[in-house]
């Protein structure tokens, strides 16, 4: 399918050849995509109690809807970026728009940034939070036994590697792991890396950068923890409770085949999979509904997810 003209007009206003992303530059591109997110996201109603919580000190933010039965369910969202760029604050508008929505509370986590803290921090930090969440749960007013995770690109990453986790170390039992266009495998260059890479706002370069500060030791890129569609036994996984997941994916992204690669994994392991590519669109749609109608389809489908599988119908 063609690009989206919507999504061609986002891509017009972006520089054909800027700066490119580098240790130089990236106190400018950590600003600017907190520019990018409040454009694309726009204005969102107001209907949700926010609060700066420590989680065993892992900075998060607890965004709490103001109506509903209580105790809610509990959703950790883990922000996008790269592990690099992004931050709660950018992601303020998603995750207050997905608290609102889904009816839950939603644990936002300001997990520490490659390159000044390479992997394992933000996955020793989403660990972390995801694990306070449960023990608090009586002072975030939610129910421990309705948790999900969700996360877009480097977000999905970790969102992957905490369901797997949870399923690997006994619990917590999660009903749903949401991945929006996920980074899941480091090890290799997918197809689509090569097609879509140059042109449709992530860029394989910015990959490489991505990948030189996350994991600057490369024999890491193979781990579970950093790969997780390289886990060695998915289907053992699934025996001892690996969440069903939702995966988005996009026509024109870099990361489309590892994503669609491990939606299939998953299945393949027994594990109840909804899978969505949407054409014509680019990474970093979903983060866009002010000005991409993909996005709030996506957004949309997202929602729909995270209220079947957490009993918020």
């Amino acid at each position: 399918m063609a690009i989206d003209p919507q999504v061609q007009a986002v891509l017009a206003m972006l520089p054909p050849d800027g700066p490119g992303l580098s240790d130089a530059t990236l106190a400018t591109t950590r600003e600017s995509f907190g520019l990018m997110m409040q454009l694309g996201m726009g204005a969102v109603a107001d209907t949700v109690a926010v609060r700066e919580a420590s989680a065993d000190g892992v900075p998060v933010r607890v965004y709490t809807p103001e109506s509903g039965p209580s105790p809610k369910p509990i959703v950790v969202y883990i922000h996008g970026g790269g592990w690099t760029i992004g931050s709660v604050p950018d992601y303020d508008p998603l995750t207050r728009l997905l608290a609102a929505e889904v009816g839950a509370v939603v644990v936002s986590v300001d997990y520490r940034l490659a390159p000044e803290h390479p992997y394992p921090a933000a996955v020793d930090d989403c660990w972390t939070a995801l694990q306070w969440c449960v023990a608090h749960a009586g002072e975030l007013d939610a129910d421990p036994g309705r948790i999900a995770v969700a996360g877009d690109s480097a977000g999905g990453n970790l969102s992957a590697v905490m369901a797997q986790l949870a399923a690997e170390r006994g619990g917590p039992e999660l009903k749903l792991q949401g991945l929006i266009y996920p980074a899941v495998d480091a090890s290799t260059e997918w197809p689509s890396m090569i097609a879509n890479g140059k042109g449709y706002f992530l860029e394989r370069a910015d990959m490489q950068y991505f990948y030189g500060g996350y994991c600057p030791d490369t024999d890491t890129r193979t781990q579970p923890q950093v790969s997780p569609l390289l886990h060695p036994s998915l289907a053992d996984l699934t025996g001892r409770g690996l969440a069903p997941a939702l995966v988005i994916t996009a026509e024109y992204d870099p990361l489309r085949d590892e994503g669609e690669a491990y939606a299939a994994a998953l299945r393949n392991a027994g594990i109840d999979v909804e899978a969505a590519r949407y054409d014509g669109m680019i990474h970093g749609f979903v983060g866009m509904p002010a000005l991409i109608e993909g996005g709030r389809r996506a957004i949309d489908q997202v929602v729909r997810a995270l209220r079947a599988a957490l009993g918020n119908l």
